[in-house]
């Protein structure tokens, strides 16, 4: 995207709806040199957040993701980065195959030489439909197995607290004040709005989803006046099991009793209370008054404990 673009839609945000001061605009870039090469300008359109998908720190690993830059490209990016925005985020991918708790260490070490006030930290997943999964179920690749994740996670949680770059999400870390707004309204639940092609958004308890493929959006544009491809009123229910979903992977967790005002539903309805008071004796969630947070113990284990904590006419 031409920075000119960007600045003429910042300005277009900006008349349609007014932005407050020190309004978090966040561009996510590859980190390649051609992406480089207009910082400066994206940062003179308005851009003052930079979020970059290292991924890596280690060519061979990059060549397996499949990623089209290679670790000095990155960094180089990184640094043109730092020059350019005063908050920058980049993430890396861990739990990758043959990956052991020392080479984790010292990329981790590594990654926060670099002085970002953010990282985002995601393990290895593989999706349905993708190469990796396909590799999997040839016995090309072994994914690394459950207890070593864990391993991999705690190491994540022990040496990003050390450095001042807790987790504020499951696999968010930064130093107080730097947490990304953006994402945090998502986790909150709160209104966004999509726009572009294949964005998605939540509003005024309606869910919308723009056409993914560009052709089709702007077609959709010029017939409609919008790119809407989906709008659609979500029920209390659908609310507040996505409220759920969304909160308790926060550090802060989810105020039960602020979610039941706005869904109209009671707390019984939401959570199965039983299953939080197990997890609360094996220590893997807390609960004080209203209010559920998912403990650091909990947090490998949250996919799996959410179908327990959501009540069953949520699931249903």
């Amino acid at each position: 995207m031409r920075p000119q673009l960007v600045a003429k839609l910042i300005a277009e945000a900006d008349k349609l709806w007014g932005l407050i001061e020190g309004c978090e605009i966040t561009l996510e870039a590859n980190p390649s040199s051609v992406e480089a090469s207009k910082f400066a300008d994206l940062a003179s359109a308005g851009v003052n957040r930079v979020s970059l998908g290292l991924q890596s720190l280690d060519d061979q690993t990059l060549e397996f993701l499949g990623r089209a830059h290679d670790v000095k490209e990155g960094l180089a990016a990184l640094a043109t980065a730092q020059q350019n925005f005063g908050r920058v985020n980049f993430d890396l991918i861990y739990a990758r195959p043959g990956q052991n708790l020392d080479d984790w260490q010292a990329e981790l070490e590594q990654a926060l030489g670099f002085g970002t006030d953010h990282l985002s930290l995601y393990q290895l997943t593989i999706e349905p439909g993708t190469r990796f999964e396909t590799l999997v179920r040839t016995g090309q690749l072994v994914p690394a197995d459950d207890d070593h994740c864990a391993d991999l996670f705690d190491l994540t949680q022990e040496i990003t607290t050390a450095a001042g770059l807790p987790a504020y999400e499951i696999s968010n870390h930064a130093r107080i004040g730097q947490e990304s707004r953006h994402n945090l309204t998502y986790w909150r639940y709160g209104d966004y709005i999509g726009i572009g092609p294949g964005a998605h958004g939540r509003r005024l308890s309606t869910a919308t989803e723009r056409h993914k493929k560009p052709e089709n959006f702007l077609s959709a544009v010029e017939r409609n006046g919008n790119g809407l491809k989906v709008e659609q009123a979500l029920s209390p229910d659908v609310q507040a099991a996505e409220a759920l979903m969304m909160g308790l992977r926060l550090g802060e967790g989810v105020d039960l009793a602020t979610l039941a005002e706005k869904t109209g539903l009671a707390m019984a309805a939401m959570v199965d209370e039983t299953e939080i008071q197990k997890l609360c004796g094996l220590g893997f969630v807390d609960q004080e008054g209203d209010h559920l947070t998912v403990k650091p113990k909990g947090m490998p284990l949250l996919d799996a404990m959410l179908p327990k904590i959501i009540a069953d006419v949520l699931r249903t």
